[in-house]
């Protein structure tokens, strides 16, 4: 892989994860047959890499809870070919690795390893959430960025492990005591929370005093939702994991770029703050109408997208209608094609 390595047999990734855009990409299947549909998947990597957008695979938006171990295997391998063979050998891939039992977790972390992952994200198994006390919880990921051949993001998202919400004191301690962990994404969108983990790991003295595992791994405090990346990046937060960077990637990226720039020349900041309201009101928008909903809009904009995994149903024509014709979508749309350099409709 141009000489770059991943995980396996001890061998630290030679890629580095850096603040940025992430988009967990979906994966899509053949109307027939629900087969992986590689070719869609593949270009749209690649599309998203164009944007400066990095690739999630095996995410919730990926239904990884609909896929086999092999199928997570054959979309980090589709996506890895992809990457390189378009010029993005550079850029690396995170996959989700996160199911319902420690030991199946830190085989999914081997397996996206020896595939050609460079970092996992493990969110906690909600089965069983009311059994799992903060001492359980902790233990959880001590033991799996300890067994995992690569770096682990902690996943927080209430909505899909049975309402477990990681507090900050929590995960700072993960942060501090093992220095395998790379970072974390908040889906419970607590902008308070981000900010508290910031105000630790995001200092330098962090860095001296729990050095990562892997160097080219530093603790990363990203979003979940586009709506703050704006007001994250001023409290020295790294960037997204977000839905919304696989319909408009260019937007998505344009506003922590624009963020991060504001830092130092104050004049950009009116531009950074009108585009992130574009985006937050898209992303709102369109995060009410899920995976289908996503897919929908990718099918409408790029000539893919298809259907969820059964038993997710697709999104109703009606729906599907008005969520095309929202004035909030059409503005986000517009943005994309201005930044993207594409007029057409």
């Amino acid at each position: 892989m141009n000489g770059h390595t991943n995980g396996v047999n001890g061998s630290a990734s030679s890629r580095v994860l850096t603040p940025g855009i992430f988009a967990p990409i979906p994966t899509f299947f053949l109307p027939d047959t629900e087969d992986l549909d590689l070719e869609s998947f593949a270009a749209h990597v690649v599309r998203l890499a164009k944007a400066n957008v990095r690739p999630l695979v095996s995410g919730s938006m990926g239904e990884a809870i609909h896929l086999t171990h092999a199928e997570r295997t054959t979309l980090i391998k589709t996506a890895r070919a992809a990457l390189d063979g378009a010029g993005f050998a550079d850029v690396p891939i995170v996959a989700g690795t996160g199911a319902g039992s420690t030991r199946e977790t830190v085989a999914l972390c081997h397996e996206a390893a020896a595939a050609g992952a460079d970092f996992v994200i493990v969110i906690t198994s909600g089965y069983f959430a009311g059994a799992l006390t903060r001492d359980a919880l902790k233990a959880y990921f001590v033991e799996v960025s300890e067994k995992s051949p690569l770096p682990v993001i902690i996943y927080n998202y209430p909505g899909a492990s049975g309402g477990i919400d990681l507090d900050s004191d929590l995960i700072t301690e993960i942060a501090e005591q093992c220095p395998n962990t790379a970072g974390v994404k908040l889906t419970c969108g607590n902008v308070g929370k981000l900010t508290r983990i910031c105000a630790t790991v995001s200092e330098t003295a962090f860095a001296t005093s729990h050095p990562r595992k892997n160097a080219n791994a530093p603790f990363l405090v990203l979003g979940g939702f586009a709506d703050f990346i704006l007001p994250s990046t001023y409290a020295n937060g790294h960037g997204a994991i977000i839905g919304l960077g696989n319909v408009a990637p260019h937007a998505c990226a344009r506003v922590f770029e624009l963020s991060v720039a504001s830092l130092a020349d104050a004049a950009l900041l009116p531009e950074a703050q009108r585009l992130q309201g574009i985006v937050a009101r898209g992303d709102f928008t369109i995060a009410k109408a899920s995976i289908s909903g996503t897919k929908f809009l990718l099918e409408k904009l790029y000539g893919y997208g298809g259907r969820p995994r059964k038993p997710l149903p697709p999104i109703a024509p009606a729906a599907a209608d008005a969520l095309w014709a929202h004035p909030h979508v059409q503005e986000l749309v517009a943005a994309e094609r201005e930044l993207s350099g594409k007029t057409a409709p």
